[in-house]
């Protein structure tokens, strides 16, 4: 039988307790908070055949999201690891599965979530200073270079630069859910029809769970949040409130001012709510915002991203230098700089197919639902498994919240095969390459048998 330790490499560099709840909170909001919720909401009023269908997609979005939450606060109370759902795996199915996850983290989920976060970022930042045809791009890869560069420098300037950017993003936020205060309600507050058929309302799930996407990211803070065995929970639940009355009011600011039927016609909504109230000001002031919650997210997603590699690359001993944390940042470094390396190829790769966000959504979704599924599968095999670990904090109503947990993973994986491309095929098959490697490669000597 292998023991898995609390930390897999062993060293005097390691990982320390030294990111506070607030910080957690904040990366949290961050992450999940990005360029989604200036997007998506037009596509969810589009399907939707009443306000109050639009309303319940949001709150219904919000329940699913702290569903998984809890699920992850007993994981990552109980298993407090850098590595986060790559450790979990581990434990419960042993080197194989672990590895496949830790290569497809390192390979597709984290940088294709950074580069297609750069993109939108590029996007907007173009409409604010335009570099030329390749403006986007160029913008993209900046932002993954200078980001990758803040984290590589130390973890309070990476999770300062997180405090900073998710304030900017809160205010530009509550100045939109202001917006229509000045405009006044729209004529169209209300849309005739009876409740939406299936197929429209999985539809509006779809990007409304896209919205929320990456609360997740907290299991890899767990090897350096303070008190993380009475922190973590709070710090999920805080963070998903938070997120979701965000959400609902600024669902309630676009239909106040515009309509439902203005919500759905409307390209960029947030930018005419702003036009409308506020004028050219108004219009440049949401251009900032959303580039800096497309930073926020990234900014968390690189921190995030660079300890799942560490993790790996202390498993496996040809991925060795991974495995390295830097004494004199406290950041692991070799990690970063991989995952950084790897975020700019996606980049090109979007320039090249002229999509790059599309292609860069449909190259981490299957991949991503697929391990989000197998991890909900591991809550059930770590509870009959480790029967007799102490666990600090444990899911209410077992086993109903981590079952419907993987019902709504199983839902989205296949959501996202039914609209696979391009971009889905490529991620799939360098999947496959790892499913190669599992030849060659082997665990490190760090684990014991007992």
């Amino acid at each position: 039988m292998k023991t898995y330790p609390t930390q897999s490499v062993s060293s005097a560099a390691a990982p320390k307790p030294v990111v506070r709840p607030v910080d957690a909170v904040a990366m949290i909001v961050g992450i999940v908070i990005g360029a989604g919720i200036f997007r998506s909401p037009s596509i969810v009023a589009g399907n939707a055949a009443s306000i109050s269908a639009v309303y319940l997609a949001w709150v219904l979005g919000g329940v699913m999201s702290f569903l998984g939450a809890i699920v992850y606060a007993e994981l990552g109370t109980t298993y407090p690891h850098a590595g986060g759902d790559y450790y979990y795996l581990r434990r419960a199915f042993g080197d194989k599965l672990a590895f496949l996850f830790g290569w497809a983290r390192m390979s597709v989920i984290q940088p294709g979530a950074i580069a297609a976060v750069a993109f939108i970022f590029g996007d907007y930042a173009s409409q604010l200073l335009s570099l030329g045809g390749y403006s986007s791009a160029i913008y993209a890869a900046l932002s993954v270079a200078v980001l990758t560069g803040l984290n590589i420098r130390g973890v309070q300037l990476g999770t300062g630069t997180q405090n900073l950017l998710t304030v900017v993003l809160i205010a530009g936020m509550i100045l939109v859910i202001f917006a229509p205060f000045v405009t006044g309600p729209a004529a169209d507050t209300t849309a005739a029809g009876g409740p939406p058929a299936t197929s429209s309302f999985g539809f509006m799930m779809l990007f409304v769970l896209f919205t929320y996407g990456g609360w997740n990211e907290a299991a890899y803070v767990t090897g350096e949040l303070q008190n993380v065995r009475r922190t973590l929970a709070p710090v999920l639940m805080i963070s998903i409130a938070v997120i979701t009355v965000l959400y609902l009011l600024m669902n309630w600011a676009y239909i106040q001012a515009l309509g439902l039927s203005g919500v759905a016609g409307s390209q960029q909504v947030a930018a005419d709510l702003m036009q409308r109230a506020f004028g050219g000001f108004g219009a440049l002031a949401i251009s900032i915002t959303v580039c800096c919650a497309a930073l926020s997210t990234a900014n968390a997603t690189v921190f995030t991203g660079g300890r799942s590699s560490y993790a790996f690359g202390g498993d496996f001993r040809q991925f060795g230098f991974l495995g390295k944390w830097s004494a004199q940042t406290g950041t692991p470094a070799n990690g970063l700089l991989v995952q950084g390396a790897i975020a700019l190829g996606l980049v090109v790769l979007g320039v090249f197919t002229r999509q790059g966000f599309q292609t860069i959504v449909e190259y981490t979704a299957p991949v991503f639902w697929s391990f989000f599924l197998i991890t909900g599968i591991a809550f059930f095999v770590l509870r009959s498994k480790d029967a007799r670990v102490d666990r600090p904090f444990r899911v209410p109503l077992y086993p109903i919240p981590p079952l419907l947990f993987c019902i709504m993973c199983a839902y989205l994986l296949y959501s996202s095969l039914d609209y696979a491309g391009v971009g889905s095929l490529l991620g799939v098959a360098v999947l496959a390459v790892g499913g190669l490697l599992l030849l060659f490669v082997h665990p490190s000597m760090s684990d014991t048998k007992q």
